[in-house]
């Protein structure tokens, strides 16, 4: 069974710093394309960011320079640098494992994985 389990949410201020960890169990995610999400109160969610099983990385304009997806295979696991964070970053974020990268925005459902989810709040 593969379960991912994100972590590192929380309460910044404006132009702080995250980083989220997305840990992955049950598979190998060293051929995973890799993608995070985000939903905010009333909206639908949003894609943030992929990355494929060779580091190649595509993001949402929105985050683009602030925001950076790294993997470490060998721990399993995927990161989320967010940097310069904003009001309208506040969401909960997912992470999601399985899918097939393309430089293009993807939905959740191009993945065969994800997480429950962490809450990044953003106060001004």
């Amino acid at each position: 069974q593969v379960q991912l389990v994100e972590s590192g949410g929380g309460l910044v201020q404006v132009g702080g710093s995250l980083r989220l960890s997305c840990a992955v169990s049950g598979r190998t995610i060293s051929n995973f394309a890799m993608g995070w999400f985000r939903q905010a109160p009333g909206k639908e969610r949003e894609f943030v960011g992929a990355i494929n099983w060779s580091g190649d990385t595509h993001y949402t304009e929105s985050v683009k320079g602030r925001f950076a997806i790294s993997r470490d295979n060998a721990k399993n696991t995927v990161y989320l640098q967010m940097n310069k964070l904003e009001p309208e970053d506040t969401a909960v974020y997912n992470c999601a494992a399985g899918g097939r990268f393309r430089r293009a925005p993807m939905t959740i459902s191009d993945f065969d994985y994800r997480g429950q989810g962490t809450r990044v709040t953003v106060s001004s």
